[in-house]
């Protein structure tokens, strides 16, 4: 029973840690394409909405992340009128999207073979 507890809070942790990865690349996104006014502001509006995108396309099925985080990454950097072509955009929306689902999800398939459920 102990391990159903740690495998729920570790999870519930590396989602937060999926969208701190989200709004860190946003970040990095903003700031490599010349954005300084409202940095913090406009890095959490574009992470949410990413993640937000991401959410909804895993519970649709898995590989709706991939489009449905990009998607919305691309739509929220076009409405804060980033200096970034509209293909760069979604580029990056994939990586940004791809990079950090990898990440959490080996963070939970250690986890997951830390317990020895895999």
């Amino acid at each position: 029973m102990i391990y159903r507890a740690v495998v729920v809070i570790v999870g519930i942790v590396l989602v937060a840690a999926l969208y701190g990865l989200i709004w860190l690349f946003s970040r990095y996104f903003l700031r490599r394409h010349g954005v300084e006014a409202e940095l913090a502001d406009r890095s959490t509006v574009l992470a949410t909405w990413t993640f937000a995108g991401v959410a909804v396309g895993l519970v649709i099925m898995v590989f709706g992340a991939f489009v449905l985080g990009p998607w919305a990454f691309y739509r929220t950097a076009r409405a804060h009128d980033v200096a970034v072509s509209d293909g760069a955009a979604v580029g990056w929306g994939f990586l940004v999207v791809a990079v950090s689902l990898a990440l959490a999800a080996s963070g939970f398939f250690v986890l997951l073979w830390l317990v020895g459920a895999v």
